[in-house]
């Protein structure tokens, strides 16, 4: 499983008695570390004598990422009143210092169930949310070892992790592995191949496959040099250029044939020019020149 940071619990301080005094050590700020279950009870409750025992082992299960907190209200009454506590038993699930969600009265050991693998699910997935960010943060500064190891960290958890996938795809395209890049694209899911960063990645793929069957970049140059109008070589050389990371060069001759004749070749020139946008994604500058740039042209 992934840990982003979450520091683990001896088993014995998973559950505890607490009170309003200690609410705040032992709810909130430890539910900034793990998810935190709230269990408010008293003593001549008979249905929260029936409750606790099936939150204590249900905890127990989860190694170490739920803790049960148990507050009678009895000798508790300032923070059952701050939390609005008007019916026993009631449990509140707290994250990040806050609750999230909650029950009132006894639940079957099933519904239990459900209800904890929602609340560690929802922190699970914030989990991975911060992983992944992290990762594109490592990728973006050229760190693609630590970026790698990272995404696939996800992976581990999350096999279907459709922005895990596309960054470790990109991972592997960058250090020049296009094969394992596309067999990584492939494991996305159907229903999330539209998304924007996996798109990213399938644009960067047809650049990599261009690049390995195009012309020597100076040899298209002397063929635009000695006819400006060939815009099939110009727009060659642009995919030549930007494969071989000259995306600026790429951007003013794809512009050139846009300027020079738009409707060329079913739009080609723009056509290209946004699939290296995709290739370069959203926020890459060349890519948010480029989109300026276009748009003038387009609109004057």
């Amino acid at each position: 499983m992934l840990d982003a940071g979450m520091s683990g619990a001896a088993v014995g301080d998973l559950i505890k008695e607490s009170s309003t005094a200690e609410f705040m050590a032992d709810v909130v700020e430890a539910s900034k570390e793990q998810t935190v279950l709230v269990d408010f009870w008293a003593p001549w409750c008979q249905p929260c004598k029936q409750l606790t025992p099936t939150l204590e082992k249900i905890v127990n299960s989860y190694g170490g990422k739920l803790r049960l907190v148990k507050i009678n209200v009895d000798e508790n009454q300032a923070i059952a009143s701050q939390l609005r506590v008007q019916s026993l038993p009631m449990v509140l699930a707290f994250q990040d210092g806050k609750p999230i969600d909650g029950f009132v009265g006894v639940q079957p050991e099933s519904t239990l169930k459900e209800f904890a693998e929602r609340v560690v699910g929802l922190d699970e997935q914030e989990q991975i949310a911060a992983v992944v960010q992290s990762a594109e943060e490592a990728f973006a500064e050229g760190d693609l070892q630590g970026a790698a190891e990272a995404f696939a960290a996800v992976l581990e958890t999350d096999q279907k992790n459709s922005d895990a996938l596309a960054g470790l795809a990109s991972c592997y395209l960058k250090s020049g592995d296009p094969i394992r890049a596309q067999q990584t694209i492939e494991l996305v899911p159907p229903s999330e191949r539209a998304s924007a960063k996996v798109e990213s990645v399938k644009a960067a793929l047809e650049l990599a496959k261009v690049a390995e069957t195009a012309d020597p970049a100076d040899e298209l140059a002397r063929k635009v040099y000695d006819n400006p109008e060939n815009l099939q070589a110009r727009i060659d050389l642009a995919l030549s250029l930007a494969a071989n990371g000259d995306q600026a060069g790429a951007v003013d001759h794809l512009l050139e044939v846009i300027k020079r004749d738009r409707e060329w070749g079913d739009q080609a020139g723009r056509k290209q020019l946004l699939k290296l946008f995709d290739a370069w994604g959203p926020k890459d500058q060349v890519t948010n020149d480029g989109r300026r740039r276009l748009s003038s042209l387009l609109f004057s």
